[in-house]
């Protein structure tokens, strides 16, 4: 696959994100919103309750926004904010009510619904159970379908990016701060270039060149 560094392949790539995500945690039950990528300060994302956020003559969607700082993010973390959001979407589809305080508070029932599919959900006073870190059954779907890290992002300099993965998090930090390093890694063999993923650091051959493979 070729590098994610322009904007039009990043937003095919997060489409096809969202239907591997649909398949594996709902069922396929939600059909595809119109996902964008804008500036979104303090936020990784949002998800809009109205469903004619965009109309076509197709028809009208929701909208699922990534923000557009916050791209270059491990993949797994990238993979978790869309994940959120989606949470968000079903339990709209389904009448549950997962936020309060304008739409702000995350509830016990959002909680419930998003560690069920793969996230880990922490409580912050503001935003209530919105903080959200990838569970391990999610790195290992990152895993499984090989996703790989989006090399772009907004140059966002007067804004903020947030030390958290959820939708809201606490303390913001400046955008010159250090990314984190990813939870995955990727070993490829220096002969035949098979590569592999793993969650940790490990010693790993390719059993066709009898060659130790590299961590790329």
């Amino acid at each position: 696959m070729k590098e994610l560094t322009s904007y039009n392949r990043v937003a095919g790539y997060l489409n096809k994100m969202f239907d591997l995500l649909n398949q594996r945690f709902f069922e396929n039950t939600l059909s595809r919103p119109t996902i964008t990528i804008q500036s979104t300060p303090k936020a990784y994302g949002h998800f809009s309750l109205r469903k004619d956020t965009w109309i076509s003559k197709l028809g009208s969607t929701h909208e699922i926004n990534i923000g557009a700082g916050t791209l270059s993010r491990p993949i797994e973390e990238v993979a978790a904010t869309l994940l959120h959001e989606m949470v968000h979407y079903y339990n709209h589809e389904n009448g549950i009510q997962d936020c309060s305080r304008g739409n702000t508070y995350h509830n016990k029932k959002f909680k419930e619904a998003a560690e069920q599919r793969g996230l880990c959900i922490s409580h912050s006073d503001k935003y209530g159970w919105s903080h959200t870190k990838p569970a391990d059954e999610l790195l290992e779907f990152v895993l499984e379908n090989d996703l790989t890290d989006i090399l772009l992002n907004r140059n966002e300099a007067t804004s903020f990016q947030i030390g958290g993965t959820g939708t809201h998090s606490g303390g913001a930090v400046a955008i010159g701060t250090k990314p984190r390093t990813s939870s995955t890694r990727k070993y490829v063999c220096p002969c035949c270039g098979m590569s592999v993923r793993a969650t940790k650091v490990v010693r790993i051959a390719c059993m066709d060149c009898d060659e130790q493979m590299i961590e790329a």
